[in-house]
Formats: C-alpha cells, sequence, structure tokens
C-alpha cells in the first residue's frame, strides 16, 4: 500500500487540468478499488470518481472531497499543466485517509463517501457532480486547502476557512473600423473599452462591504499601427466576501460597461462566468474540525477561523443543496512563494497532519454504533 507521500509524489507529476483528469482520476479510482471501496468512475460523464464505504448499520453519511485539477501556466512561451494550488496534496490526503480508516476498521456506522472532483479552478467540477446527484443522500461534507505561510504557518491549522464569492465577467467591445488618419468615420473600440475601465473603476457598493472589481484582461489589435481598431476584449474579476452584494456588483459592471461603449458609438457583448459563492459553512462542523484538529495537534495548532478573497467552487455543494452540513477547514504547510504561482511548494509533512484530521473526523461522526 502506498504511502500519502508517494500518491503526492505520483500525483505530482502528472498534473492534468480541468476536466481532463484522466491519469489523476484513473489512478485514484484504482488506489480505492484495490483498498476496498466501491467506486463509481466518470460521474457525469467527467474524470470525476465517488467511491463509498458501507458499514451496514444505521447513521449518517459523512463525504469528503477532494479537488483534483491542476492549473495552467505559460513558461518559457509555452502552455503548462502544473500543480500550484495544492490540489495533489488534496487528493493524496483523501487518498490516505481512505486506506487509513478502512485498513483499522474505523466506521462502525453509516456510510463514508469520498469525492474527488474535476475542474475545481474552471469554478464548475463541483456542479457537474451536484448535477449526477452524487451528494444527494450526504448529511455532512468536509473539504480543505492547504494554506500560504502568511496565513497558516506549518503545525496549525484552520477549522473554517470563509471564502469569497467571485465573477468573472468578459466584453467583446464592437466599434467601426477605419484608417487611422480619418477617425471620424470609425468607432475606436480601444477608446471604448478603456472607457469601460474607467466606468467600472468608479463602482461603489456600501462602504460595510469587503468587495472588490478590477480589470485583469485587456486585448486590442488591429493588426496594424494606422487603423482604428474594430474590436476589443476585456475581462473584469468580480469578488464579494458575502453572497448578497455579488449580485449587486455583478449588474452594475454590466450596466457601466454597456453605458460607456454606448456613449462612444460602440456595443459590447457581455459574458458571465466562472461564478463561485462565497463560504457557507455549518458552526456544528466547524467545532468537529476544530475538535479533530486539537486532538492532532494540541491547543496550540488550533487558529481562529479565517476570511479569504479566494473562492473556492466547493461553496456550490452547500449552496445548491442547502440541507447539508458543510465545513471547510485550511492546513498549515509553510506554502511559498504562494497559490498559483509557478514555483509554487510546501511542506510535504503537512500531509499526514491532513490525514490525521479527517481520519479524527470519520471516527467522532462514524466510529461509534450509538
Amino acid at each position: 500500500m502506498s504511502t500519502t507521500l508517494e500518491h503526492y509524489q505520483f500525483l505530482h507529476q502528472i498534473p492534468e487540468l480541468g476536466f481532463a483528469e484522466f491519469k489523476t482520476a484513473a489512478y485514484i479510482a484504482d488506489t480505492l478499488t484495490a483498498a476496498g471501496f466501491a467506486v463509481t468512475r466518470n460521474v457525469n460523464g467527467t474524470t470525476g470518481v465517488v467511491a463509498e464505504l458501507d458499514s451496514g448499520q444505521p447513521g449518517p453519511v459523512l463525504a469528503l472531497r477532494a479537488d483534483m485539477d491542476a492549473l495552467g501556466h505559460i513558461i518559457d512561451g509555452a502552455m503548462a499543466a502544473r500543480h500550484t494550488c495544492g490540489h495533489d496534496g488534496h487528493s493524496s490526503v483523501i487518498l490516505g485517509t481512505a486506506q487509513q480508516v478502512i485498513n483499522e476498521g474505523i466506521v462502525k456506522r453509516g456510510r463514508l463517501k469520498l469525492i474527488f472532483q474535476p475542474a475545481e479552478e474552471l469554478g464548475t467540477g463541483a456542479l457537474a457532480m451536484v448535477d449526477a446527484g452524487v451528494i444527494d443522500d450526504v448529511d455532512m461534507l468536509l473539504g480543505f486547502h492547504v494554506r500560504p505561510l502568511e496565513e497558516c504557518a506549518m503545525g496549525l491549522a484552520i477549522p473554517a476557512m470563509h471564502y469569497s464569492a467571485c465573477a468573472a465577467v468578459d466584453a467583446i467591445i464592437t466599434g467601426v473600423p477605419a484608417h487611422a488618419a480619418r477617425p471620424h468615420l470609425g468607432v475606436n473600440a480601444l477608446d471604448a473599452a478603456v472607457g469601460a475601465v474607467q466606468a467600472v473603476n468608479t463602482i461603489h457598493l456600501a462602504p460595510n462591504l469587503t468587495y472588490s472589481v478590477k480589470a485583469t484582461r485587456f486585448v486590442c489589435d488591429a493588426g496594424v499601427t494606422n487603423s482604428i481598431p474594430a474590436q476589443a476584449r476585456v475581462c473584469w474579476d468580480l469578488r464579494t466576501q458575502f453572497n448578497e452584494p455579488m449580485e449587486e456588483l455583478q449588474a452594475r459592471v454590466i450596466q457601466a460597461i454597456k453605458h460607456s461603449v454606448a456613449a462612444l458609438g460602440a456595443s459590447a457583448e457581455i459574458t458571465l462566468f466562472k461564478q463561485m459563492p462565497a463560504a457557507i459553512i455549518d458552526q456544528d462542523m466547524t467545532a468537529l474540525i476544530a475538535d479533530a484538529i486539537v486532538e492532532v495537534l494540541g491547543e496550540k495548532g488550533l487558529t481562529e477561523p479565517k476570511f479569504t478573497p479566494g473562492s473556492e467552487d466547493f461553496f456550490h455543494y452547500p449552496r445548491q443543496r442547502p440541507a447539508i452540513k458543510t465545513g471547510f477547514w485550511g492546513l498549515g504547510a509553510n506554502l511559498t512563494p504562494g497559490l498559483h504561482h509557478p514555483e509554487m511548494r510546501f511542506d510535504t509533512a503537512a500531509l499526514d497532519i491532513g490525514v490525521r484530521v479527517f481520519k479524527t473526523c470519520v471516527k467522532k461522526v462514524l466510529g461509534t454504533t450509538t
């Protein structure tokens, strides 16, 4: 039986992008099958993997979720998949937990489900699992994420990570091409796009809300320097600490883009995508995780719950199925220089801590017959 570290070392060498985690999913499914779990592959026609261990006794259904996908980076001028968000670590921890739980006979009641989810970075992997019905019978769902050093050091763990809502807005702005010597005959898409960026920058929500909106991509090229460009493309990243303000922010951004480009005679085709909700976390699950952290790391290893401007598609699960009690925690791993950095690295000794915390949670929920 491979160790958690060996799982990580293998998965780290085969990074695959969202919905293309073919080798990753095969390795995970084969490992779980060998361990004795009932395994479902290709969930909802994707690379998703679900495994189940049924005690045969009445009790709750506890699910543990891991994401599998890597990120795409441009390295030395070429696109490359690379594990720079720790999803290989997440999958390894849940795999290690699964093996130890079944070998030690921990599950005494109810059922344990393991959800290995594709395409977290695309923001749609969790929704694919929800649509497949894999959480329809789940009572409690737990997930986690390795944390940057400045947020949580090795030997510490966060019992609740309150992620923010996020969305992306893409606008294709169309004007009228013309010779640069005769700009009055055209509508400059570049000018209109700049105006849209400036208009969005003037948006203000209530001062007591935590939010941000900023342009993150701007592409415009007529192909020559003496022509008025007919088209520009701009993308904005939107974030709010809570779910409710996100709808207002989205509406105001779309309105600002449309009105600003129309004022110059241009038009905008606007697409809203990569929408992920803010954290929905159950207090009972946070208490469960906190108890497990203390049992593994002692009182000194437990931090306060924390808020992050980052986003996680995990929270589609409770948003789509509000009856499920969800918990999401953060694992200190001395991670540097940061998540999504091409050279991201962390202390792999943290993987064993992750296994021990999850195993303790499983034991507390499913480890007794009373």
